[in-house]
């Protein structure tokens, strides 16, 4: 049997047996027309454009999450927004409610954002709606640097800045799946998702420097003031980049689809049977796109943009369950813990009484994530999505009571000078640190990117965007109510808070062994049959396609 026609009894047996398509509804063709090329074109100029694009979204993503942290510590920034510091030892704090409000006023901003990113998205292009949510940032950059002493205003600027976290958190990956050349796809997920944590990193490095501004507000508005660098250069970038082609072909501009695709690549368009086309490699990815915004119009035709929402929880190959697990897994890697190290880690760690200030335990904090992050990429792939879920709940879930019970019953007490600390109060300092280190390193390694590895390949083509976006909305609301809630929490119950997010880890072992299936390695095709034939997670890892084709 020859390659077009494998390729022809595929598309017929996987989209017509799953989704009730043919392919005359698809609109496939057999075969792809382009010219011959011995392999993928190479990297190109213009994608390491688009690369670094996609690097300053994730960037401007972690920094912003990070930069709050630094500022509850500096005495110019409580002061300014109403809370008080201790007249023998000098240590200053927002009251918990305040810096609640500040915290997720930020996550009602990405929330309401995340979902919003979509339809602008759909309706004005995902290049326009980059630029606008990156002036969106912006603005709310300038609301907060120009913030006195007025902590609403401050919020404002936070909520609004959170806009345009929320909405680029998912435009940048959506952006590059549909842009850039396939074979380096991967290669520019990861970098994206490395910034994130490098974003963070700096922004404790700003802070840790910035602090020595004892007196002055300059210790908070210089980290506070680069978010207008970060949003002004995603804005610059954006602006020498193409639409998306994907986009091009929703809104039937094929030719200009082919020329966006064929200048990302840097490979000429040739004259094929009367028609420019590009080199089979890329034809092929074009046809890919084409089938699939085909299949969407047919599921969709007849609903509307909300009523389409419900075909995630179709029993079709147990669309109900897929999308359910995208949501319980980026429910659970919010209430793992870290987020409460990030937001709050300089006034936790502030208890610890050791000899590192809480600025430098944070940086430290930033540093291990970011140098984690680094192995994880390969590793998800050696231990597959499945194990990596279960081995980090584990491993967090034993630092996460460690930090608890230490915390609890073994530091020194709150304001204890340091020349009257004893060698076991020391001991348990340096220990209450080290785990803490330990909890925010195994999810750099695990739970950090592997629910959003899950959520990239779980899902048909033509549904996976909604059944994303379903799952990066759960996401930030739950990063809301831990924001808003860890720091009431934590005033009453100090580090038995850390109990919350282990036990949650344990229900997150529990589920993932239950609920979560093995995917590595399959197309979203076997994924389907996967899902089609009912089979137990536990026994996902060991499972092969009865009808996988080989391509001779």
């Amino acid at each position: 049997m020859s390659t077009s026609s494998l390729d022809n009894e595929k598309t017929k047996r996987t989209v017509g047996s799953t989704w009730n398509l043919t392919k005359e509804t698809t609109g496939a063709s057999g075969m792809v027309e382009g010219y011959d090329a011995p392999k993928p074109s190479r990297m190109t100029m213009r994608a390491q454009v688009l690369g670094l694009a996609i690097c300053v979204g994730g960037f401007l993503f972690g920094y912003d999450i990070g930069v709050i942290s630094s500022c509850y510590i500096m005495k110019p920034f409580v002061l300014a927004f109403g809370g008080t510091c201790d007249a023998e030892t000098g240590a200053c704090a927002l009251s918990a409610g305040r810096q609640s409000i500040i915290n997720s006023s930020l996550s009602i901003g990405t929330f309401t954002g995340a979902l919003l990113q979509a339809p602008f998205s759909d309706h004005i292009g995902r290049k326009r709606s980059m630029i606008l949510w990156s002036l969106v940032f912006t603005l709310g950059a300038v609301i907060q640097t120009a913030t006195i002493n007025s902590y609403p205003q401050f919020s404002v600027g936070r909520a609004i800045a959170g806009l345009g976290v929320g909405a680029l958190s998912g435009l940048c990956p959506l952006y590059l799946g549909e842009t850039a050349p396939k074979h380096v796809r991967g290669a520019m997920v990861a970098g994206y998702q490395l910034l994130i944590i490098f974003g963070i990193f700096v922004s404790y490095g700003v802070g840790w420097a910035t602090q020595n501004f004892h007196e002055s507000s300059a210790s908070w508005k210089i980290p506070v003031g680069l978010q207008l660098l970060w949003g002004v250069s995603l804005f610059s970038i954006m602006t020498l980049l193409p639409e998306s082609p994907r986009y091009e072909l929703q809104k039937e501009r094929t030719e200009r689809a082919r020329e966006v695709m064929a200048a990302m690549r840097g490979i000429e368009l040739r004259e094929v049977n009367g028609e420019l086309r590009g080199d089979k490699w890329m034809e092929a990815e074009l046809r890919e796109m084409k089938e699939a915004i085909d299949i969407e119009n047919v599921e969709f035709k007849g609903r509307s943009y909300i009523s389409s929402y419900l075909l995630c929880f179709s029993k079709k190959q147990q669309m109900w369950k897929r999308t359910l697990n995208g949501i319980m897994l980026q429910t659970i890697q919010q209430l793992n813990g870290q987020n409460f190290y990030y937001y709050y880690g300089s006034t936790f760690f502030s208890k610890a009484a050791v000899s590192l200030n809480a600025y430098q335990i944070q940086f430290i904090l930033g540093a291990v994530s970011l140098v984690m992050t680094i192995p994880a990429l390969i590793g998800v792939e050696k231990l597959g999505r499945r194990q990596s879920l279960l081995i980090g709940a584990l491993l967090q879930a034993a630092c996460a009571f460690i930090v608890a019970f230490v915390g609890r019953y073994a530091l020194a007490p709150d304001g204890t000078p340091a020349d009257r600390l004893t060698s076991s109060q020391k001991s348990a300092g340096n220990a209450f640190i080290a785990f803490a280190v330990l909890h925010v390193s195994f999810f750099s390694m695990f739970w950090g990117p592997t629910p959003w590895i899950y959520l990239s390949e779980n899902y048909p083509q033509f549904i996976r965007g909604k059944c994303i976006s379903l799952g990066s909305a759960s996401n930030w609301i739950w990063n809301f109510l831990l924001s808003y809630f860890s720091p009431l929490v934590a005033e009453d119950y100090d580090s038995f808070i850390m109990l919350i997010f282990g036990s949650v880890l344990v229900f997150g072992f529990f589920y993932t062994y239950l609920m979560v299936p093995e995917v590595k390695g399959l197309s979203l095709e076997e994924v389907d049959e996967l899902y089609e034939q009912r089979v137990p997670p536990w026994r996902s890892a060991s499972w092969t396609p009865p009808t996988r084709l080989v391509k001779e």
